[in-house]
């Protein structure tokens, strides 16, 4: 059986709302995109290279799918993330897009989505790292098909935006299985469920 990795960047409030750019997403008038981008540093890029790096394939939401899908395959080849991206299987969970899909290796899921991932990670040797896509992770969580959050937490608050545990959301115990710490202060922590959980 696989196991599906979710892999994102947050504030300290829990906000993932457009971290990369100011106009990544614009919803509910949130001005404050870009906020992730003054912390990156070489701890952080060699997390993300040893992440991107692992086989296996990459789950995206409707939204995050296509910001990547905009960008990346522009890249150069020399880019270390472009290559990874653009050759990688991605899987897409949408109910508004159709195939094909513009970014090569891209395979949009029939049915329902969460029923299509589990039966993903049933599959052997075929690991899933969710980046970015809140809506869909919120899902996930609501099925019991994470076996790992890679979380990103910045020293920044921003009291407004789009936050990846919401209100009324899904519960979960879970426990630290490392940390690590940057140059500019970002602590990424890895948690695992406390109970194991089922495809």
């Amino acid at each position: 059986m696989s196991e599906l990795v979710v892999n994102t960047n947050l504030t300290l409030d829990g906000v993932m709302q457009s971290p990369a750019a100011p106009d990544e997403d614009r919803r509910g008038e949130f001005e404050r995109g870009g906020w992730a981008a003054p912390y990156f540093d070489q701890v952080m890029g060699d997390v993300a290279a040893g992440g991107v790096a692992k086989d296996g394939a990459m789950l995206f939401g409707r939204r995050t799918y296509e910001q990547f899908a905009s960008f990346w395959p522009t890249q150069p080849d020399d880019n270390p993330f472009a290559a990874v991206l653009n050759n990688r299987q991605k899987y897409v969970a949408s109910r508004t897009l159709e195939e094909p899909l513009p970014w090569s290796n891209s395979t949009l899921l029939r049915g329902d989505a969460m029923e299509a991932v589990a039966e993903l990670k049933e599959q052997p040797d075929n690991d899933l790292v969710v980046l970015g896509s809140g809506e869909l992770v919120q899902s996930l969580m609501r099925a019991n098909l994470v076996d790992e959050y890679v979380l990103l937490i910045h020293p920044l608050v921003l009291g407004t935006g789009r936050r990846l545990f919401s209100d009324g959301g899904s519960s979960a115990d879970l426990r630290l299985v490392d940390t690590k710490t940057t140059t500019t202060g970002v602590v990424i922590a890895t948690y695992q469920p406390v109970e194991p959980t089922t495809g």
